[in-house]
């Protein structure tokens, strides 16, 4: 039985790192990507864990394990990670009105556990566990990743905007 909470262990962590090292598109093939979807950003254990201290990634656990995660980064953390700084950018030039947002900061589910709904429930978890204040959760996609832009439509994320950087096309995407 999977079972959804908030990260809480340094365990917790470092099992969200081995599964994001798993599905980075640097370690996978291209055939792959295309079908299976990847992750961009690698996160380093002390950035993880600032942001979990902030407020805690989400993950679904099976026997003790992490098989999949959605990270909860707060827009604190905008300038820390060079490669979304742009996603930040934009993200303040597109909002019409100002929300109280999160940014899920990146979102994986271990190649044995897909579709079996843990995309969905792991989402379901973050908007009942954010804090009361955030009432927008935010998100990109690479451009490329279709497996992961049908998902987040799926669950009724809308697309906000679409930008270059770093030579990749990016689609924001809100819920």
């Amino acid at each position: 039985m999977t079972i959804y909470k908030q990260a809480d262990t340094l365990k917790e962590l470092e099992q969200i790192l081995d599964l994001q090292q798993q599905n980075l598109s640097k370690n996978i093939g291209q055939k792959e990507s295309a079908k299976e979807g990847f992750v961009t950003v690698e996160h380093s254990l002390e950035m993880l864990k600032a942001m979990n201290d902030v407020c805690r990634h989400i993950i679904a656990l099976d026997k003790g394990t992490v098989v999949g995660y959605a990270l909860c980064m707060h827009p604190k953390f905008a300038e820390d990670i060079e490669v979304l700084r742009p996603m930040f950018l934009e993200i303040e030039k597109v909002l019409t009105k100002k929300k109280n947002y999160m940014v899920m900061g990146q979102i994986c589910v271990a190649k044995s556990f897909r579709g079996q709904g843990i995309f969905r429930k792991l989402y379901q978890t973050m908007k009942e566990k954010l804090p009361n204040s955030f009432d927008t959760i935010i998100t990109e996609v690479d451009g490329k990743n279709n497996r992961s832009l049908a998902a987040h439509k799926a669950i009724g994320f809308q697309e906000m905007g679409r930008y270059i950087a770093a030579d990749k096309e990016w689609v924001i995407v809100i819920l």
